[in-house]
């Protein structure tokens, strides 16, 4: 059975002008329709969910659209779309599906910008965050965004029901996830290294963890890293089954969340990849 993908126009609403823009979306959306995947809409998430991650003071500002920076603007009506956003997330948590909604989150930290960066990185709420509040289960986070999800880390840091590994391009925005810490397992790459690198250090990063802690993984899953992309690690359609081929031999319920990944056409195809070795591993 194909995994569900969870998805709504409406996410296509706003920023036409900038990098993450409706378009990548928009063309995942149709690769992956073409391909049989099977679609299912969200509905937002509540507030009691968005305030189990963020604090209230943030929510609010949000809502009243008096919070932005040069990469995160203040669009009309953010507030509703980042909402849809982290209920697409916490509903492909449910169903075991893989959410393309944007705007993003893993950069969204508490209170917004985290772990001193200056901007929120394109996020407004942590999408991620909220879906594993909600299931309050013991979690495994893969993060393999081609920048480091300091949002995250900033959440769940010192999280007993929680492990955080992020594989990421360094030096890179938002210049965080140089080390490891506590529960928060980082592995900086370099530009460009490829598949093989790439895939051994997922599999260091794996062998270090107790899987038999962990109930739930939940993959904060960025295509920026294709070859070629805003944060390249010179990934191709083989790097990505790679990926899904682990994510399978975890042997967990998982669920998928969209971050980054900027060339629509190359997003849906990494997608399938990663979904079908995910798929057809024995």
């Amino acid at each position: 059975m194909k995994t569900k993908i969870v998805f709504s126009e409406k996410c296509l609403g706003y920023g036409s002008w900038h990098i993450e823009s409706p378009e990548r979306v928009r063309r995942t959306a149709e690769i992956l329709k073409g391909l049989g995947y099977e679609f299912i809409e969200p509905t937002p998430a509540s507030e009691d969910d968005l305030l189990k991650v963020h604090e209230s003071d943030y929510v609010w500002n949000v809502k009243k659209s008096l919070v932005e920076d040069p990469d995160t603007p203040a669009y009309d009506n953010i507030y509703e779309f980042a909402r849809l956003s982290a209920g697409g997330a916490i509903l492909a948590a449910k169903v075991g599906g893989f959410s393309i909604m944007r705007p993003p989150g893993h950069h969204a930290g508490r209170n917004g910008a985290a772990l001193g960066a200056y901007t929120r990185g394109f996020c407004y709420f942590n999408n991620i965050a909220i879906a594993v509040r909600h299931l309050d289960k013991s979690t495994l986070i893969l993060d393999i965004d081609g920048h480091h999800g300091n949002g995250t880390q900033e959440i769940f840091l010192g999280d007993e029901k929680v492990t955080y590994i992020s594989l990421h391009r360094h030096p890179n925005y938002p210049g965080t996830g140089v080390v490891s810490e506590r529960n928060c397992l980082n592995f900086p790459l370099p530009p460009d290294c490829g598949d093989e690198m790439h895939t051994k250090t997922l599999d260091k990063a794996l062998s270090l963890v107790d899987l038999n802690r962990f109930e739930i993984v939940a993959v904060s899953a960025g295509f920026d890293t294709h070859m070629g992309d805003l944060a390249s690690l010179g990934l191709t359609e083989k790097g990505y089954r790679a990926i899904g081929k682990r994510i399978a031999k975890l042997n967990k319920p998982t669920f998928f969340v969209l971050e980054g990944g900027y060339q629509g056409e190359n997003v849906g195809k990494d997608i399938n990849a990663l979904l079908k070795a995910y798929e057809t591993t024995d």
